[in-house]
């Protein structure tokens, strides 16, 4: 099979990932063997990739949003031919104070799907059947992908941001997770800021029903009940806070940050401000953002590439040239 590998982390310039013709992966007990369809093209992977994030696993195949047919299979839940998705968080011990208290995210054992465990952006990957998911109806595989990182993420950054009913959110940056994120807040009633230095991305994040859309470092037009950090740059956390009303929470979703500036603590901290990071996401988040993608439908902006151009697709997204989310589509894909 074809699969991708990170063979010298580092900018993308330098190439450093290399296709190779691999042997088909062999499922382990309790594991599911899929055949790819399509895999999400995620920040994290550039983080990967270029060596933002520690090398896990020397050599290893990137892709963590998998929409994948199960053509291996000897758990109940999962029969062949069944489609189903294959997330960032794949394993934890189940056995620490994190996970007995439903916090498994904070596990200190916790594995990930193309950090630790090679993941789709391949032909063929294996997922632990109990960490696979089964896919919300009336998307097609290139909308689903996504759903599967930038999704669940960008849900939980909502959840950990705090949005009062019917409350302000500004959101930073807006790529693959804020664009869903965004209709997620919207579809409860929320009003939404967006900043961005893209001009096209200013132009979508208006299309899907935004308040406003200014550049990455303007100050949204009203005081922020709840605020998004989706641009992994620190400088951007200044202005964010700034923006917050009193007793106002700023998530920062992105695995990768670059340094944040000293904080003025009567400008940025005072009135009960707060500044929260997010780590991975639990199963339950996953479960319950596919349901609300299941009731709600969420418009996925797609940039599609084939997967012989996954290196291709990783600069783009390094450059800000990708339109929502970069989906590698593989022959067998709807």
């Amino acid at each position: 099979m074809r699969a991708w590998h990170v063979d010298r982390p580092g900018p993308m310039t330098g190439r450093p990932l290399a296709m190779r013709r691999d042997p088909v992966p062999e499922p382990g007990p309790g594991e599911l063997l899929l055949r790819v369809l399509v895999c999400g093209v995620c920040r994290t992977d550039l983080h990967v990739t270029e060596g933002d994030l520690p090398v896990h696993r020397p050599g290893v195949v990137p892709g963590h949003e998998v929409v994948g047919e199960v053509v291996g299979s000897d758990d109940d839940r999962f029969a062949i031919g069944d489609r189903v998705g294959v997330a960032w968080l794949r394993g934890t011990c189940r056995r620490c104070r994190y996970c007995l208290r439903g916090d498994e995210n904070l596990c200190p054992d916790s594995v990930y799907t193309g950090w630790d465990a090679d993941g789709g952006y391949a032909d063929f990957t294996v997922v632990p059947a109990d960490y696979a998911h089964h896919l919300p109806a009336g998307y097609s595989d290139a909308e689903s992908a996504p759903l599967l990182c930038a999704g669940i993420i960008g849900y939980r950054a909502l959840r950990r941001a705090e949005l009062p009913e019917g409350g302000r959110l500004g959101i930073y940056g807006f790529g693959a997770s804020a664009h869903l994120a965004a209709q997620v807040a919207l579809a409860r009633g929320a009003v939404v800021h967006v900043m961005t230095r893209s001009v096209r991305a200013r132009e979508l994040a208006m299309a899907l029903g935004a308040a406003s859309a200014g550049d990455a470092a303007d100050p949204p037009p009203e005081p922020l009940d709840s605020a998004i950090l989706f641009a992994p740059v620190g400088t951007l956390v200044l202005p964010a806070l700034e923006a917050l009303d009193r007793g106002g929470t700023l998530s920062i979703a992105g695995i990768h940050l670059t340094d944040i500036p000293p904080l003025v603590y009567e400008t940025h901290l005072f009135q009960e401000r707060q500044l929260r990071s997010v780590t991975a996401n639990t199963r339950q988040d996953a479960a319950e953002f596919l349901r609300f993608a299941g009731a709600h439908r969420l418009e996925v902006t797609t940039t599609p590439y084939p997967l012989d151009a996954a290196d291709q697709a990783l600069t783009d997204l390094a450059a800000d040239r990708v339109d929502g989310a970069a989906v590698l589509v593989g022959g067998a894909s709807t």
